[in-house]
């Protein structure tokens, strides 16, 4: 009986890993104790099909050694030609009672942010994203030069689903 509810609840557990359609590129890299300040997070896309469009999303992994509501993350999006696109991110992270809003059993939450929507790569060649977190605290002109309590920082591509 018992070996019989664990092959259920690894079967549910394979079953809804797998059944993501709408990926198309994600990846993480572990902050090691801290993310550092001048720390940058590189992603080398995948090339992509110019025709379609695909929804961009940040995700985050943090602990409960994360000491703030929310997450300011400087983005930047190197295009093949050389332009480059760059964008400060305000992400909330705890609800107002300190509830974490991401996702997860342990203290480990992962919250999928929203980056971009519908966006096209019509360029061929490379594209890169980079991201570095830029927290302070209130008040301060100086950043916080050591983030604690993040530990992963990934990067996701989806098809934009159709209606």
């Amino acid at each position: 009986m018992i070996k019989r509810k664990v092959f259920l609840l690894v079967f549910v557990v394979i079953s809804m890993i797998s059944c993501d359609d709408t990926g198309v590129f994600d990846q993480y890299k572990t902050v090691s104790n801290t993310w550092e300040i001048d720390e940058e997070i590189e992603f080398s896309l995948p090339n992509l099909d110019s025709l379609k469009a695909y929804n961009l999303f940040i995700n985050v992994r943090n602990t409960n050694d994360y000491q703030y509501s929310n997450l300011f993350i400087i983005s930047e999006m190197k295009f093949p030609n050389g332009k480059i696109v760059k964008d400060t991110l305000e992400y909330t992270m705890a609800a107002p009672d300190g509830q974490w809003l991401g996702t997860g059993f342990s203290d480990v939450k992962e919250s999928k942010l929203w980056y971009k929507e519908k966006v096209y790569f019509k360029e061929s060649g490379e594209y890169t994203i980079s991201l570095q977190h830029a927290m302070r605290k209130n008040g301060e002109i100086n950043g916080v030069s050591s983030l604690e309590g993040i530990t992963d920082v990934g990067f996701r591509i989806e098809n934009v689903e159709k209606p």
